[in-house]
């Protein structure tokens, strides 16, 4: 079987923008998928979703595509996880907790988003739209005709 994501022109094969269905099981592997597609690219991945959509359930299943093998737990309190992967660092940020846009630069934003380091974000909403062009914007939500499936969006943010 091949691998069901691979970056052709910055868009994952078997997700095209827009919306796809996908049960727990086909999300985990797509984002395992994912994990080792977006290995050493440095790409920014933002996480969104309603509470309980599944966002820190896809960051799980990305970082352990990078080859984290330790516990990836959301960093609600913390705000910024960081992984030496062994396909290459990776940052997992939950912005819930953030009371301000301003308050990213404490948090020394501008050098998170950049570089190598495969970098999610959940509450991308709290950055005030301050991503980096090529992000993957994901939103996840559950269909209600179907609530243990996940619906899954991608864009490509220009």
């Amino acid at each position: 079987m091949s691998d069901p994501v691979a970056p052709v022109a910055g868009v994952p094969i078997g997700l095209a923008p827009g919306r796809t269905r996908f049960g727990r099981e086909a999300l985990t592997a797509w984002g395992e998928a994912a994990g080792r597609a977006l290995a050493g690219t440095g790409r920014v991945v933002l996480l969104s979703g309603d509470l309980g959509a599944g966002k820190t359930t896809l960051a799980q299943a990305i970082v352990r595509g990078l080859g984290v093998v330790e516990p990836v737990t959301s960093p609600t309190f913390t705000l910024v996880h960081e992984y030496d992967a062994p396909l290459g660092r990776v940052r997992h940020l939950d912005l819930y907790r953030l009371p301000r846009p301003t308050d990213l630069d404490a948090l020394g934003w501008d050098e998170l988003v950049a570089g190598d380091a495969v970098t999610l974000v959940e509450w991308p909403e709290r950055a005030a739209g301050r991503w980096p062009a090529g992000a993957w914007h994901l939103t996840l939500a559950a269909p209600p005709d179907d609530p243990g499936a996940r619906d899954l969006d991608l864009e490509v943010l220009p």
